[in-house]
This record gives structure tokens, sequence and C-alpha cells, in this order.
């Protein structure tokens, strides 16, 4: 068994060049790391920034996920409860302890029932915020950290995540960007995941089934109308290293 184990390693460290001490071996991985190298990015998603938020918005849409597009950060309360209410839901929420969350008007519902943290078995829907959108794909970017737990994305069946307009960007490359100049080198957040829409499976008889191992909703509150082409933006032909 070992080895195999020895063979497999072995494979490994010629594909990266490196057989030598732990040092070495690091060096190879901090310099193929300083590359930056992108892959292949799909032509639909090399528009101007405001085409790339309608781009977002379409794909998510084709993967089953709804987008509700509100001018201004103080209408996210009124578009969450109007979710709410059009899909019968209780006005009760179980929300990220996020600051910018935190900051919206939510005094203007006051129905709305509002319990911070980590999401329980008991929670029907959740409230939080994307760190970025990638057009190519209608996808979220969310980071984990004590301001996002993890659970809330995952655990209640419908989850109201809202997405600032500005934040939307082409390509995953340009997302994972966007978390580098963020975090930098050594402090980046223990989880990113990426969401494409409502949880499915196909598991069963072939048989598309929704809320399997996540939730059964996806509600994207999609803020603000971008104007004009956000720094970054992808134009032309950019399939080369960045």
């Amino acid at each position: 068994m070992s080895n195999a184990r020895d063979q497999v390693l072995g494979a490994v460290r010629r594909a990266l060049k490196s057989n030598g001490a732990a040092a070495e071996r690091e060096a190879v991985v901090a310099e193929r790391l300083s590359r930056g190298t992108r892959g292949p990015q799909p032509a639909r998603a090399q528009l101007s920034h405001r085409d790339q938020v309608a781009l977002f918005q379409e794909m998510a849409e084709e993967v089953a996920a709804t987008v509700a597009r509100v001018a201004s950060a103080d209408e996210v309360p009124d578009a969450v409860a109007a979710y709410l209410k059009g899909e019968n839901l209780p006005a009760k929420l179980r929300m990220a302890p996020d600051a910018e969350l935190d900051a919206l008007p939510w005094e203007s519902q006051p129905l709305l029932q509002i319990e911070r943290g980590r999401a329980g078995a008991a929670d029907e829907v959740s409230v939080t915020r994307a760190f970025a959108g990638v057009a190519e794909t209608g996808s979220l970017m969310l980071l984990s950290g004590p301001e996002a737990p993890t659970t809330l994305n995952f655990l209640p069946e419908n989850n109201v995540v809202v997405l600032d307009a500005s934040a939307v960007v082409g390509f995953y490359e340009d997302a994972w960007d966007q978390v580098r100049a963020r975090y930098g080198d050594g402090g980046m957040p223990r989880t990113v995941n990426f969401i494409t829409g409502p949880s499915r499976t196909a598991d069963i008889e072939q048989t598309i089934q929704l809320g399997a191992h996540g939730p059964r909703r996806l509600h994207i509150v999609l803020v603000g109308d971008s104007q004009g082409d956000a720094p970054g933006d992808v134009q032309g032909d950019t399939k080369g290293d960045g």
C-alpha cells in the first residue's frame, strides 16, 4: 500500500518538477500561484459591466433562481417582505450578523421577525450577502466568516441573497482577483462557496429534484443599476494569462 502511495506522490512531484525538500516544493507551488493563469473565458461574458449584470440575472434565472432588482439598498427590506408574501412564507428570518445587512432599514417592515446568527433545523428562510456574482454562469460567490455563517446558505429551504450590482464580474477568475485584493496573502476566508441556483439532484430516477442537498429556493435581491464599465471589466480577447 505504501509503495502505491509513494508512486502516486512521486508522479505528482514529477508533474510539479519538484523532487527536493519541502522548501523547494513550496517554492514551486508559490511560483505557479504567482503566474495568475486564467482559464478559457466564454465570449458571452466579455461585455460592458452593465451587460454583465444583465447576463448574470439571465443566467441565474435560467438555473431556477429568482431575481428582484432594486435601485438602492434601502429597498432591500421591502423586496424581502414582498418575496416572503409572494411565496406564502412566514415573516420570520434568520439573518447573517453582517453590519451591512444590519444597517438596512428593516424597521420599514415591522412585521418581520429577525434573528441573527447560524441557521438551525427550524429556520425556513435565511438572508445573507454575497461577495460577488459571476456573469458567465449566474453564480454567487459566498465567503464564510463571523459575519457570514455558512449554515445560512445550506440549511434553510429558502435562501435570500443580497448582491450589489457593482460586485458582479464577468468570470470566475475576476471574482478570485477580488478576494485576493480584499484579503491579501495569508488572510483568505476559511470557506469559499460558489452557488448556482437552488440545490438540485437527478439521482432519483433521473428526475430533477430541488432542495435535496440545500435550499429549495434561491432568491437574489440585486441592488443598484450599474452604469457603464466597472474596474476590471473584461472586453475583447482576454484568454491569455492574467
